[in-house]
């Protein structure tokens, strides 16, 4: 079992940043992908960003070049940097973790492991 918990979420005025966070632990060496998924009220759930244990990252399109996902390996954690928020990117934003053969952003809602979400919220 691996187990995730997110922090960081909050509430911004559209152009601002937020950063999210992801402690991992328990059983970590049966993954090799890690990302985020968002989810909406009335929509369904979207990848944005997935990174593998060689450090291979991939972005969903609607969030390239504002959004930068990391991790630190030492303490376990999986990190977002959200820049340039814009009010569509309001969502229910939850960390996940698992197996996959190619590790791609729009698998990573179908991870088992997942955490409990943290909210965001972007105001125009």
């Amino acid at each position: 079992q691996v187990q995730l918990v997110e922090s960081g979420g909050g509430s911004v005025q559209s152009g601002g940043s937020l950063r999210l966070s992801c402690v991992v632990s328990g059983h970590t060496y049966s993954i090799n992908c890690m990302g985020w998924f968002r989810q909406a009220p009335g929509k369904e759930r979207e990848g944005v960003a997935v990174i593998d244990n060689d450090g291979t990252i991939n972005y969903a399109d609607s969030v390239k070049g504002r959004f930068t996902i990391s991790q630190d390996n030492a303490k376990n954690m999986l990190s977002l940097q959200m820049n340039s928020l814009k009010p569509e990117d309001t969502a229910m934003y939850y960390c996940a973790a698992g197996f996959l053969g190619r590790c791609s952003y729009p698998w990573v809602h179908l991870f088992p492991n997942r955490g409990q979400g943290t909210q965001v919220t972007v105001s125009s």
